[in-house]
């Protein structure tokens, strides 16, 4: 095993993009690997379920194109994980389009390894009778019939399938859903490191400078693993590791701050140490790795549930302010009122910026009135037709509503944009939240085996279930 591994980690999602100087000077480092996170539920369902990427096609490419040209002329290795943001296959085939693109413009040669999480629906239906596949977080499971709505179901894979395209050759590898910290934490693993240190340090990579004092989720750094800890490095100026935030991101996304789940097992962070070791650096020790019995790994679906149309508007009316949500509630039932003769079907629901907007129910501030509202009207409905009838109804309702105390004879409702009513398309919901019991890590996957020279691709055969 070398003397240690270091990790360079461009940004906190492929597409964010990142300074070319911090790049640059994390190149000087000599890597052995660079890694990427492209992927997260966190903008919600409707990217998974429509098979849409949520990161544009410019900034994409932009990233891969550094990455691509110093990792593939240096010899590096280039792993990235949750390809095309959602990893299901559409995502997938569209990172990779880009990457054959920037071969193509920068005459690049390399093996590209391709592994997919993509999971049948049938499999889901016969694990949740079968016990197993769970529920997390006290979840309820889903229908037969819900789970073969779901346009795309991923499983989130680990260590297992990008080792097994790292050992047969591949140089550049694409994953689908992926374990955030996998792409990071797979191949030292596979060269000998520690998988409790590896993952651990995957797990603050996987967000970059986000980490870092300032944060930002746009900015590279560097990760160093040794055989008994690990350091954090930034590589701008402008930022610093400290023991405070790297160990604020150690909880990041846990409802346990002693342990992160993940596909095998957890990471038991009970003796972990930060230390500063000057220049804004950090080195971490104390790291442990604790297998479960069963090898699991969690699925991700979205399922349609209709049409969205939304309209925005201001609300500037102290006596409208003072009775938001009074008024809110009947211009509800004014609707279903007016909509009662027609066979149009659909829900309606405020959304009320400078109130309760972010946390809606959830919402215990008690900040006194406003002085003006921000109202957001979403419309869910079976089509797009009905979404944008109800939408339509409910603002004009709401617009001229003659409300108790109300002096205005104009508009109760500024709307900033014309037209008001932005028809949003398909609306999904997440379905599959749950971890599923896998014999075979590695098998599970199907893989595939890419030659990439330049203007040349010739696919290989996909390997797996």
């Amino acid at each position: 095993m070398a003397r240690e591994y270091k990790i360079l980690s461009p940004t906190a999602i492929l597409g964010y993009g990142f300074p070319e100087s911090s790049f640059l000077k994390g190149m000087e480092e000599g890597p052995d690997l660079i890694a990427v996170d492209a992927g997260s539920t966190d903008p919600g369902p409707y990217y998974l379920g429509s098979g849409q990427p949520f990161t544009d096609r410019v900034g994409v490419k932009s990233d891969l194109r550094a990455m691509l040209t110093h990792g593939v002329r240096r010899g590096i290795p280039v792993v990235i994980g949750t390809a095309g943001g959602s990893g299901a296959r559409p995502h997938l085939e569209w990172c990779r389009a880009l990457v054959e693109e920037i071969a193509r413009e920068e005459n690049l040669s390399f093996r590209l390894g391709l592994a997919y999480a993509d999971v049948d629906a049938e499999v889901v239906v016969a694990g949740l009778h079968s016990g197993k596949v769970q529920a997390l977080d006290g979840l309820e499971d889903p229908t037969d019939e819900q789970v073969r709505s779901c346009p795309h179901i991923v499983a989130q894979m680990g260590n297992e399938p990008l080792q097994a395209l790292a050992r047969e050759g591949a140089q550049v590898i694409l994953a689908g859903r992926c374990y955030d910290p996998a792409c990071f934490a797979a191949l030292p693993i596979m060269a000998g490191y520690d998988a409790a240190l590896a993952t651990h340090l995957g797990k603050i990579l996987e967000c970059a400078a986000i980490a870092a004092t300032p944060g930002s989720g746009s900015d590279s750094v560097l990760g160093i693993l040794r055989e008994d800890s690990f350091e954090l490095r930034t590589l701008s100026p402008e930022r610093s590791f400290t023991p405070q935030s790297t160990a604020a991101h150690t909880l990041y996304e846990k409802s346990d701050p002693s342990h992160l789940p993940g596909p095998g097992g957890s990471l038991d962070l009970t003796d972990v140490t930060f230390t500063d070791v000057g220049e804004g650096r950090v080195e971490v020790r104390g790291t442990r790795f604790v297998p479960t019995p069963r090898y699991a790994i969690k699925l991700e679906a979205a399922r349609p549930v209709g049409f969205r149309t939304l309209s925005i508007a201001g609300i500037r009316d102290p006596i409208l302010i003072a009775s938001i949500q009074k008024v809110a509630g009947q211009v509800k039932a004014r609707v279903d009122e007016l909509l009662s003769r027609e066979a149009v079907q659909g829900q309606v629901f405020f959304h009320i910026y400078g109130l309760n907007g972010v946390m809606g129910a959830l919402e215990r501030s008690d900040s006194g009135t406003a002085h003006e509202l921000g109202l957001v009207m979403e419309v869910l409905a079976p089509t797009q037709e009905q979404a944008n009838t109800i939408c339509s109804l409910t603002r004009s309702t709401f617009l001229h509503y003659g409300y108790e105390g109300r002096v205005a004879t104009a508009g109760n409702l500024a709307f900033p944009f014309s037209p008001s009513d932005v028809p949003m398309g398909p609306a999904y919901e997440f379905c599959l939240y749950h971890l599923m019991e896998v014999e075979d890590p590695e098998a599970f996957f199907t893989r595939e085996i890419v030659t990439v020279d330049g203007a040349r691709v010739t696919p290989g055969k996909e390997v797996g279930s």
